[in-house]
């Protein structure tokens, strides 16, 4: 290849990648000097150049004509200067052909060395300039391959890495499979744009609602605030800005089709809906969503305190599993919630002890009939075990109790009766 054919062939290349055929020069030039020095010695002041339109190299060594010298590699003697050049004197600076005469070869090695390097530098920041914006998007790729616990995703031009705290736990990936995740952040690294991605991020969730509600992508419905534990509950609260729409609603969907659709994508997690409140009893009721709250008392305003009171029967479902329905309420409200059954009402102890004593010792003492299943028999006019023993499961059920309970009642009862 002539050196005007390899001007060319750089600013072919300069044109397809995108990168100044200047620059391309100049990192040569800077690349020959280097490789130079081996012969001349590093701190050798060394110049080379490349014609920018014949592609001509040369590469000359500058050095000062002193009497005596002290760095040998920026220096000479007059006798030595006069070698080189012929009525050379101290204090001129002596410029001459760098001993290497092969300037060609050494620069199209240089070349392809530095080509291939800026080139891959240039797709790295491509690759980082498309991907930052992203961040916040979600984004589909295939399971490629597993590095310790983190998953590395293809995702097409670049890999995206899902590292073990941003999966969903329940969840297991193969080899080849699908994943969908939100883009965490992307950041730079010298193989390329690192792109962290998370699947266990409240901003997954929203941005599935944001794609799956037509209603929250037009800001009909606004998404207050989201709280997760990822793959088992979450908690989001809602907000319609059209007083004509239901949020709660819009985001449930026809018999349930857009939370349904939603769920499947987060490994079945239950996500409670609630509807957003101005006041803070209210919204702490609320928060504690599906348990139903009889009452809210803020204790300690500054501190965030308040004691939540629930029937005996909701005690279990405010709290929830290993306590994750009211530790989540914590986080979506941000207030330390103290939960209580609360007491038995007066009325409800007199109500009972009404049906106690209007109620035969046959049937207060019979097994399987415990108090509030006791005041259920009284109320539909079975005072005895006797009467127990004649009414049909049917009937039990019709006035409130429970299949199960009211043919083992009515087994117990038939039998007292055969031991009388």
């Amino acid at each position: 290849m002539s050196k005007s054919e390899l001007m060319t062939a750089l600013e072919q290349i300069a044109r397809e990648k995108n990168i100044p055929v200047d620059e391309i020069l100049s990192m040569i030039e800077g690349a020959v000097v280097s490789s130079l020095r081996k012969h001349v010695g590093k701190n050798a002041d060394i110049r080379a150049s490349i014609d920018r339109e014949s592609g001509i190299f040369s590469a000359v060594v500058a050095k000062k004509v002193v009497e005596a010298v002290v760095d040998p590699e920026l220096e000479l003697t007059e006798a030595d200067a006069q070698r080189i050049k012929k009525g050379a004197k101290v204090g001129d600076e002596l410029i001459y052909p760098a001993p290497a005469a092969d300037f060609a070869r050494i620069a199209a090695q240089t070349a392809k060395q530095v080509l291939t390097q800026r080139v891959r530098e240039v797709e790295r920041d491509k690759l980082y300039e498309e991907f930052k914006p992203k961040e916040g998007e979600v984004v589909s790729g295939s399971v490629h391959r597993f590095v310790e616990r983190s998953i590395i995703v293809d995702l097409g031009k670049t890999e995206g890495v899902l590292p073990p705290r941003e999966q969903i736990r329940r969840e297991r990936y193969n080899i080849g499979g699908n994943v969908r995740a939100v883009i965490l952040r992307v950041d730079k690294s010298q193989r390329g744009p690192a792109v962290v991605l998370s699947r266990a991020a409240d901003l997954f969730l929203q941005r599935l609602m944001e794609a799956e509600v037509p209603e929250i992508a037009d800001r009909t419905v606004e998404i207050v605030r989201i709280v997760r534990d990822p793959g088992f509950r979450a908690k989001v609260i809602v907000k319609s800005n059209d007083p004509r729409v239901d949020a709660i609603g819009s985001c449930v969907g026809l018999r349930g089709s857009r939370i349904r659709s939603i769920m499947n994508e987060v490994a079945g997690e239950r996500i409670d809906l609630i509807a957003y409140a101005e006041g803070v009893e209210e919204s702490l009721a609320a928060a504690l969503a599906p348990a139903k709250v009889s009452s809210v008392q803020v204790m300690d305003p500054e501190n965030r305190i308040a004691e939540v009171l629930v029937a005996e029967e909701q005690l279990a479902l405010a709290i929830g599993k290993d306590g994750q329905n009211v530790r989540l309420a914590q986080k979506l409200t941000g207030w330390t919630l103290e939960v209580k059954a609360e007491p038995a009402k007066p009325a409800a102890k007199a109500a009972a002890k009404a049906a106690v004593s209007g109620a035969d010792a046959s049937l207060t003492t019979l097994e399987g009939v415990g108090p509030k299943t006791l005041e259920t028999l009284v109320k539909a006019g079975i005072t005895t075990a006797a009467k127990l023993a004649e009414a049909s499961a049917e009937d039990l059920k019709t006035a409130g109790i429970g299949e199960k309970t009211a043919a083992k009642i009515i087994a117990n009862a038939k039998t007292s009766m055969e031991k009388a």
